[in-house]
């Protein structure tokens, strides 16, 4: 386990490592649909960031491990419309503000990085032309992830 993470409870930790799951179906699933592109992007971008040998990449190391199923699994937890699901996620979403005093100013800073990368890539990875590099209109309204500070500013 990575080191800045042992003084959290359990229900905090689950947070930690749920947090990149829930910005992908949030993110993914604004437009009502997760699309296979959403979640290969997302995949992608979880294993990339595993690798170096700092606590957030330790801790995406973790969080790579059978992302998709995961994935797959906590999404099933959350209603199918958008409009019921995302007020769940955005208020999930909202508690790590409350343990960003908790971590080093790098680590926090850098998970949220991540977070705010792996919003932008999945809401890219499905429009504009030929599905590339165009934010749909509901994901747009997201994609800044506001709902969490930036522990940097």
């Amino acid at each position: 386990m990575v080191a800045e993470l042992t003084k959290l409870s359990s229900a905090e930790l689950e947070l930690m490592y749920k947090a990149p799951l829930l910005v992908c179906i949030l993110i993914a699933g604004a437009d009502g649909d997760i699309d296979r592109r959403e979640i290969k992007r997302a995949i992608n971008i979880v294993q990339k960031k595993q690798r170096g040998s700092d606590s957030v990449s330790v801790l995406f190391k973790e969080i790579a491990q059978d992302f998709e199923d995961k994935l797959k699994v906590l999404e099933q937890s959350y209603p199918y419309e958008a409009t019921q699901r995302t007020p769940l996620l955005i208020e999930e979403l909202s508690s790590l503000n409350s343990l960003w005093l908790r971590f080093s100013q790098g680590f926090a800073k850098g998970y949220y990085d991540i977070l705010i990368m792996l919003a932008q890539e999945v809401a890219a990875s499905s429009g504009g032309l030929l599905g590339m590099k165009s934010i749909g209109a509901e994901e747009a309204k997201l994609v800044k992830l506001t709902m969490i500070k930036n522990p940097g500013a």
